[in-house]
């Protein structure tokens, strides 16, 4: 027991004497540390870049639960898929181990890379290097997935300023390329905290017409593409001359001109998607403006029919009908407890809606408004800056009808053609009719024979109409004419009967005044002096 005593003794001692060895050294550690913060830090870590010049910088992504289109605000953009979609060409070229992922729209994979594979990318002479590493997640937004970049630090303003930029808008065009189109209608329920899907219900968009078998004048075909094609890239243009990147056509002609099927022809030209409103379900400006926000740029914005949908022919003020009976006042949308109606949706709202502050939310977007009847629109509602190109949708005219001729029958020469020239230009008919005419119910009668010699017929059927309407036209006007004369004449016969009466009057009453004149002569002088006095 005494010597276990003295082991624990010796054990104690020589204990404390290595503890104060450690602490004495950790004293040391701690001065030179704070040293070196105070006085090395700062001149070594300018020697760093020489030690290593290269900059790293991580391209995380969102978490699945997390996004900004909450409470109603507008959705930001995910640079990381972005930066995945414009990596997906170099990976599928270069990376031997990779991952592939169903894109978010579409039908497509997005390939990127396994975690510890790198590929390179050369811009503007700057070799730059893209690895997929695992994030740390320190925080609840972390998704733990991250793309990191790794430069020279001497192309860091390259990077920064100009590469960067340019992933992100090739990334954004691939994404914009795979994604299906869409045709988009709004809903009648709005609030404002509503979702992009609480506002919008879409069908996928697959209409197959195109500019080539659009029934139209070439040249006029030619001339709407060229303008499609100008605003497309104009971007910077657009930018330097201080104006929104829209652009805004009024489609305005007879029903059965295609007007529905200019627009379509128009988004399967530029890829867009189309935003189909309509105005009668809307009760406010404010619905409007909340329909707009949740809309994306690269698409067409339609109003069919614009002059049929709201009173927009008066003033800018509330276009607001007379208050109704009470009794009608449901259908009409009033509210009967407060007297007044819940659609407050005016011309001015939809002014601005064209071209106010909103107007520039996104960008490269198209406006289209549609109309039979051009002369009831409101001058302020379509001029020039609002709807900066006025299109004519006018009957089919010999061009149109060869493009419908080639759809229709597969034919660009026919016997016929020429009959059929000739009575295009002389009787209105529009490309939907000409369409029917070319596209019979039986299939036995499909071939171009029949069917351009039932479009003759038609076309002789309605020139024989319009001949005879016209010929019942003058004949009602010869007879207006002839009435008008008569009453002129029975206008001035009147006057003059009154006239010769009125003389007959008179000399009747100079006869009787002279036989007078023998009986008393004073009688006939003092009447005559007085006349001349």
């Amino acid at each position: 027991m005494q010597m276990m005593g003295t082991v624990l003794d010796h054990f104690r001692s020589s204990a404390w004497y290595y503890l104060t060895a450690v602490l004495a050294a950790c004293a040391r550690i701690g001065v030179f540390r704070t040293y070196f913060n105070q006085y090395l830090r700062r001149p070594l870590r300018r020697l760093l870049p020489f030690l290593d010049p290269f900059v790293t910088i991580d391209i995380a992504a969102k978490p699945e639960d997390y996004s900004f289109s909450y409470q109603g605000k507008v959705k930001s953009s995910d640079a990381y898929a972005e930066v995945l979609a414009y990596l997906s060409a170099v990976c599928s070229r270069d990376a031997r181990e990779l991952r592939a992922e169903g894109a978010v729209e579409g039908h497509t994979f997005v390939l990127s890379l396994r975690e510890g594979q790198v590929v390179t990318d050369d811009f503007k002479g700057a070799t730059i290097s893209w690895s997929a590493v695992a994030e740390e997640k320190t925080t609840w937004r972390a998704s733990g997935r991250c793309c990191r970049l790794t430069f020279h630090e001497r192309h860091r303003r390259l990077v920064v300023d100009e590469y960067l930029p340019h992933v992100r808008r090739a990334g954004q065009e691939v994404m914009f390329g795979n994604r299906p189109r869409r045709l988009y209608s709004n809903k009648k329920e709005l609030s404002y905290h509503s979702r992009r899907d609480e506002v919008w219900s879409y069908i996928d968009f697959d209409h197959p017409t195109t500019f080539d078998t659009l029934a139209m004048d070439p040249a006029k075909k030619q001339m709407i593409k060229d303008d499609l094609d100008d605003f497309t890239y104009s971007r910077d243009y657009y930018r330097r001359i201080g104006k929104a990147w829209k652009r805004g056509y009024l489609l305005h002609g007879p029903p059965g001109t295609g007007k529905s099927t200019m627009i379509a022809a128009m988004a399967n030209y530029l890829k867009y998607d189309i935003y189909d409103i309509e105005l009668t379900t809307l009760e406010s400006n404010s619905d409007l403006r909340k329909l707009f926000i949740e809309t994306t740029g690269k698409s067409i914005i339609v109003i069919e029919d614009i002059d049929c949908s709201l009173d927009l022919t008066g003033s800018r003020a509330t276009m607001l009908p007379p208050l109704p009976a009470f009794d009608d006042a449901a259908e009409a949308g009033y509210d009967k407890s407060r007297g007044k109606r819940h659609n407050i949706l005016t011309l001015s709202g939809l002014l601005n809606f064209i071209d106010g502050l909103w107007s520039a939310h996104s960008g490269e977007r198209i406006i289209v408004f549609t109309t039979n009847h051009l002369d009831k629109l409101d001058p302020a509602l379509i001029r020039r800056g609002r709807m900066d190109m006025h299109i004519e949708m006018s009957y089919c005219g010999f061009e149109a009808f060869k493009t419908l001729a080639n759809n229709y029958l597969e034919v660009e020469a026919h016997p016929l053609f020429g009959a059929v020239e000739e009575l295009l230009g002389d009787v209105k008919m529009t490309p939907a009719d000409v369409a029917e005419c070319l596209m019979p119910s039986k299939r036995s009668a499909r071939d171009a024979d029949a069917c351009l010699t039932r479009l003759i017929d038609q076309l002789k059927e309605r020139k024989a109409a319009e001949e005879d309407k016209e010929s019942k036209t003058a004949e009602e006007d010869d007879v207006k004419d002839t009435a008008k004369e008569e009453d002129k004449w029975e206008t001035e016969k009147v006057p003059s009967k009154s006239k010769s009466k009125k003389e007959k009057s008179e000399a009747c009453q100079v006869v009787t005044n002279g036989a007078h004149t023998g009986a008393s002569g004073v009688s006939v002088s003092t009447s005559t002096d007085h006349y001349l006095s």
